[in-house]
């Protein structure tokens, strides 16, 4: 007497739930990377123990050559007030100050006192030791 199941197993893989997990790995390091955004004009930040990431409102970039940029456009040091004020207006931003390692510390002064002024939150870019 020969007995035969009704249920049959089957050996195919359903490939739905990776695709799922692959969707979501993108979307995670899509959302991360977004965090870190390099300024415009070229500076070799400072290195530090902790290097936190923040979400970056107002870049501040001071170059080893005393060029300044806000939000990635070029300004005058005497306008930087101005470009703040109107950036921080109606509202307390955060400000992360991109400053060359090689920039006398007065200049980062200058600019920290200026956001402080403003009543923004004030961080310093820098990287991690290697």
């Amino acid at each position: 007497m020969a007995l035969q199941s009704k249920h049959k197993v089957e050996s195919a893989f359903s490939m739905s739930s990776m695709t799922d997990i692959i969707f979501l790995l993108l979307i995670f390091f899509m959302l991360t990377s977004s965090f870190i955004t390099p300024s415009g004009l070229p500076v070799n930040l400072p290195s530090s123990e902790a290097s936190d990431i923040v979400m970056q409102e107002v870049t501040v970039t001071i170059t080893k050559d005393l060029r300044f940029s806000v939000n990635d456009r070029v300004v005058d040091r005497e306008a930087i007030k101005g470009e703040l004020t109107t950036l921080l207006k109606d509202k307390k931003g955060q400000v992360v100050l991109h400053i060359d390692k090689d920039v006398p510390v007065e200049y980062l002064v200058e600019i920290g006192g200026i956001a402080a002024g403003l009543e923004a939150n004030v961080s310093i870019a820098t990287k991690p030791y290697k």
